[in-house]
């Protein structure tokens, strides 16, 4: 081919396809973004204060000295403030341990469970409580899976221990508060993972409410994290099944 016929075919090359459409057609595609579902169930670590209570939690993680094990976010962590007495009250001859860090969403926990939070330890329940602070950024069925792969991370790694999943706390004043929606679609959806043997549901969440689903702040002071009164009705109203749970 001539140099005068090479220049007419690179024109009309050109002219039905641009020079920049031919550069994209040839650049490295970037990967697609991570979806909401993998992002609730993909383990990740967050900074380092959050690494300095994981760790701290690690340290609790004694044989033989854990028969009870809440595992959350800071609604749980709270049992260490505003619901000392209560933990002290209910749980302080159990051999209770607090597994929360406030923040955190489903990933974080999966990655603490991967990371020592229940190394050498057999509880004989653990109480799982998390799902609001996906809230705001995941769709409901994918803070579902997220739990679900909490549960089933819980199952394989503490085979005898019985879990008991608690139903996403109420939050908002008010039924139309639209991240209490959330919460309550994720409840019918982690409601399913009751198996009856070694998985267990329980929505407490209308204890904490009045007759026409308003919350408290004598409940919740900020309308998510509880008063003392409030771990007095959260540790009341799993009492029953705790002790079913756990044998007396």
């Amino acid at each position: 081919m001539n140099a005068h016929v090479r220049s007419l075919v690179c024109a009309a090359v050109l002219a039905a396809c641009p020079l920049p459409a031919l550069l994209a057609q040839t650049a490295v595609a970037p990967p697609p973004p991570a979806s909401k579902e993998r992002e609730t169930v993909a383990p990740v670590p967050r900074d380092a204060k959050w690494m300095q209570r994981h760790e701290l939690i690690n340290s609790r993680a004694v044989p033989g000295q854990v028969d009870l094990l809440f595992i959350g976010d800071s609604i749980t962590q709270g049992w260490e403030g505003a619901g000392k007495q209560a933990w002290e009250k209910f749980y302080g001859g159990r051999k209770a341990m607090n597994a929360g860090i406030g923040g955190d969403r489903t990933q974080h926990v999966l990655w603490r469970l991967d990371n020592g939070n229940v190394k050498g330890i057999a509880p004989k329940v653990a109480v799982l409580m998390i799902g609001t602070n996906n809230a705001k950024a995941n769709e409901p069925v994918d803070t579902a899976a997220g739990i679900e792969a909490i549960v089933r991370s819980l199952r394989q790694k503490l085979p005898g221990t019985k879990v008991l999943v608690l139903g996403v706390f109420p939050r908002g004043a008010t039924p139309d508060d639209q991240l209490r929606k959330k919460n309550a679609a994720v409840n019918e959806i982690v409601a399913k993972l009751d198996d009856g043997k070694d998985v267990f549901f329980l929505d407490i969440g209308p204890k904490f409410l009045t007759a026409d689903g308003t919350l408290a702040k004598e409940i919740m002071p900020d309308l998510l994290h509880l008063s003392p009164r409030g771990y007095e009705i959260w540790a009341e109203s799993i009492e029953p099944k705790l002790k079913e749970l756990l044998g007396g």
